[in-house]
C-alpha cells in the first residue's frame, strides 16, 4: 500500500542488482505481447472450457488483458465471456455508506481528509454476493471460457473456481503515478474522485484489498502466471514457479531497492548533487531508500531488467529475508522503514510534528502499529539543528493554546520558545518514540529510520504558516496532535535518553569498531555504526541488517560463504542483507579511507 502522493516521475539507473541466477530457466520469461498471448492460448487449450481469471494491483491495465487474454482463447478456437470485476460490485450508494465509517469526512479534526481507518471486510464486502454467485454459475453452465478481469478476480469467493490464474503486478510509485494522470476510478465507484480523495480511499481500501489477496497468493503459490505490468506496452510475464526462484535467488545476495524522490516546500540539495538527480526537480525533500510499502526492487540478470514491487520479494521469500523470529513477530512485514530527510540549504525546517503510538492507531486506523522514528545526522552546514521534545520549563498548555489559535488565525508561534533544540552534528544519533515533538531543522541531511507503520501519520503542529507546492495553506492536525503529545519528552529526559542514547563500543580489533548509537527501550531496534578502514566482518545470525554508508565512497559487502554473492556499495546507498546471509563482511574499496556504515538490525 503507498501513501505518498506526489513522487516524481524518475528512475534511479543506479539502483539495480545483478545477480546470476543458473538455476532459473530465464527462457520461461516472456517479454512480447505474441508470446505471452501464445503461453496463455496454450492454457486454453489445455482448459477446453472452464474460468481464467486475471486479478492485479491497483491501477493494472486491464483493458489491456481482458483484449489480450480474450484473443488468446480465440486463438485456441474456444469462445470467450469477458466478465469485469467491477460488474460484480455493490451499487455505488451503498458503498459510499458502507465507507462512510473508514472514511470519516470531520475537517474538524482532519482539514484536508488525510486519514481514515483500513477497511477490514475484505473484497466480501465490496462485492456483491448474489452477482458473484450468479455470474459463477453462468461460467460453469458456458460452452467456452468466462475470462474473469478485475480487481478482485481472484477474491476468496472466486478464486476456487478459477482454473488459470493471472496476476498482475504494479510498482507502489506507478500505482501512484497512473491515479495522478487521471482516468482512474475506484473500485465500485461510478465516478472519478479528485486525487486526494481517490488516493486516500486507495489506501485505506482498494490498495489494502489488492496487498493482501497478492500476499496470500504468493505465499500459498496459488497463482499461474505472474505479469509485471507497469509498461502496458512491455509487458512481461513469467510462470510462477519461475518467479519465486528468481527472487529466491535474489535474496541470496545483499541488494539495493530502488528510491523514490519526492519534492517539498522545505526540500534541500544534498541528495540531488550526490545522486545526480534530474536538474528540473524543484528540490529532493524526501528520499524513499527503503519504506518498504512504497519501493520497488530491480534485478538485472541474463540481460534482462526486471523490476518488483519491494514486498512481491518478500511475498515469496519471507523467512529468507527476515529471519525466523522477524516472521514470527511481524507476521511476514518488513518492519523497518528508511528514507533520507534533505534540508540541506533549505529555505526552513521540516514542520513541528509528532507521530501516534501502537494503541491509538489500531484502535482508530486499524493500523498494524506504532510510529516511532529516530534521526541520524549525516551532513551539516551552518546552524543545524534538530528539534527534539519540549524545554525543561516550557509551558505547553501555552504552546497549545498558540498552535490552535495558528490553525485557525494564521498567526505566528514562537516555536523555539518552548521546543528544546539539538546541536546538529554528524554522527549525532537522536531517537524520536511515538508522542514526542520533534522536527530535522534547515541545513542538514538525515538518515530517518521508523518503525513498522505503513500510512503517514504526521500530525503538523506547527508549519510556519507555509504553503504546499501547489499554493494552498499546509494543513495543521493539533486536534490528533494534541491527543498523541507525550507531555513527558522534556529536556532532562531526551539528553538522558533519546540523543545518543545507551553509546557502547560492542566489539573492536585492529583497525575497525562496532559501537551503538542509539537504543532506548522504547524502540525495538538498534541503531550502530561500524567504523573501519580496511574491512569488518560480521554475522546475521539469522536476523536481516539494514546498511547504509554514510562515511565513505564505496565498499563491498559480501558472503564469506561465497564472495560472488556480493553488492557494491557507494555513499548513501541503503543496502539489505537476508537474514541467511550469515556471515559476511564489508570491505573497504578505496584504501587510505575510513568507512563509516550505519547498521540497523532488531534489538536481540
Amino acid at each position: 500500500m503507498s501513501f505518498m502522493f506526489n513522487p516524481y516521475p524518475f528512475d534511479d539507473p543506479a539502483a539495480v542488482n545483478h545477480i546470476t541466477a543458473p538455476d532459473v530457466d530465464l527462457s520461461t520469461i516472456k517479454t512480447c505481447p505474441d508470446c505471452i498471448k501464445s503461453e496463455i492460448t496454450k492454457a486454453a487449450k489445455q482448459l477446453g472450457r472452464g474460468i481464467i481469471a486475471v486479478d492485479g494491483y491497483v491501477t493494472a491495465p486491464f483493458d489491456t488483458f481482458a483484449k489480450l487474454v480474450s484473443e488468446a482463447v480465440a486463438d485456441a478456437g474456444i469462445k470467450a465471456n469477458v466478465v469485469c470485476t467491477r460488474s460484480l460490485a455493490r451499487p455505488s450508494d451503498e458503498l459510499k455508506q458502507e465507507l462512510a465509517e473508514y472514511l470519516p469526512e470531520d475537517k474538524a479534526k482532519d482539514p484536508v481528509l488525510l486519514y481514515g481507518k483500513i477497511y477490514d471486510k475484505g473484497y466480501r464486502g465490496l462485492m456483491d454476493a448474489g452477482k458473484v454467485s450468479a455470474m459463477l454459475d453462468a461460467a460453469k453452465a458456458f460452452d467456452g471460457i468466462t475470462v474473469i478481469v478485475g480487481n478482485g478476480a481472484l477474491a476468496p469467493d472466486i478464486i476456487g473456481s478459477a482454473d488459470y490464474k493471472i496476476f498482475a503486478d504494479i510498482t507502489p510509485k506507478m500505482a501512484v503515478l497512473n491515479v495522478k494522470k487521471g482516468g482512474y476510478r475506484n473500485y465500485g465507484c461510478d465516478e472519478e474522485l479528485p486525487f486526494k480523495i481517490a488516493m486516500r480511499r486507495n489506501y485505506y481500501v482498494d490498495f489494502d484489498q489488492s496487498f493482501n489477496l497478492r500476499k496470500s497468493l504468493l505465499e500459498t503459490g496459488n497463482l499461474d502466471l505472474y505479469i509485471a505490468a507497469d509498461k502496458p506496452e512491455a509487458l512481461i510475464a513469467m510462470p510462477y514457479d519461475t518467479m519465486k526462484k528468481l527472487l529466491s535467488r535474489a535474496t541470496d545476495y545483499p541488494f539495493r531497492c530502488k528510491p523514490v524522490y519526492l519534492e517539498g516546500v522545505w526540500g534541500g540539495y544534498m541528495t540531488m548533487k550526490e545522486r545526480n538527480l534530474p536538474k528540473e526537480m524543484k528540490n529532493a525533500a524526501w528520499i524513499f531508500d527503503l519504506i518498504p510499502m512504497e519501493v520497488s526492487i530491480v534485478l538485472e540478470v541474463g540481460g534482462l531488467n526486471l523490476e518488483f514491487p519491494y514486498y512481491t520479494l518478500i511475498g515469496t521469500n519471507e523467512k529468507k529475508l527476515l529471519g525466523e523470529q522477524c516472521l514470527k513477530d511481524f507476521n511476514g512485514f518488513f518492519p523497518i522503514r528508511f528514507n533520507f530527510d534533505d534540508t540541506f540549504h533549505s529555505n526552513g525546517n521540516m514542520s513541528i510534528q509528532l507521530h501516534p503510538g501502537e494503541k491509538f492507531l489500531k484502535e482508530n486506523s486499524n493500523e498494524l502499529g506504532r510510529q516511532d522514528e529516530s534521526y541520524y545526522i549525516i551532513a551539516t552546514a551552518q546552524d543545524a539543528k534538530t528539534y527534539l521534545g519540549f524545554k525543561q520549563d516550557a509551558d505547553i498548555d501555552q504552546f497549545l493554546s498558540d498552535i490552535k489559535r495558528s490553525e485557525t488565525a494564521h498567526t505566528e508561534v514562537d516555536y523555539q520558545k518552548y521546543i528544546n533544540a539539538v546541536e546538529s552534528k554528524p554522527g549525532v544519533q537522536v531517537m524520536i518514540p511515538h508522542g514526542t515533538i520533534h522536527a530535522s531543522g534547515r541545513n542538514q541531511l538525515i538518515l530517518e529510520i521508523g518503525s513498522l507503520t505503513v500510512g503517514s501519520y504526521t500530525y503538523k503542529m506547527y508549519d510556519y504558516l507555509r504553503k504546499d507546492l501547489d499554493g494552498n495553506p499546509r494543513p495543521i492536525h493539533s486536534y490528533y496532535g494534541e491527543m498523541n503529545l507525550n507531555r513527558d519528552m522534556r529536556e532532562d529526559y531526551v539528553y538522558d535518553n533519546l540523543v545518543n542514547g545507551n553509546k557502547r563500543t560492542l566489539r573492536s580489533g585492529d583497525g575497525w569498531e562496532e559501537y551503538v548509537v542509539g537504543e532506548c527501550d522504547r524502540l525495538y531496534f538498534s541503531l550502530r555504526n561500524e567504523k573501519f578502514v580496511e574491512k569488518i566482518e560480521d554475522n546475521t545470525n539469522d536476523d536481516f541488517h539494514v546498511l547504509t554508508l554514510v562515511d565513505g565512497e564505496e565498499v563491498e559487502i559480501r558472503s564469506k560463504k561465497d564472495p560472488s554473492l556480493s553488492f557494491t556499495q557507494k555513499f548513501l546507498d541503503i543496502v539489505v542483507v537476508p537474514a541467511s546471509m550469515g556471515e559476511y563482511e564489508i570491505i573497504n574499496k578505496k584504501p587510505g579511507t575510513v568507512v563509516v556504515e550505519h547498521k540497523t538490525m532488531l534489538k536481540r
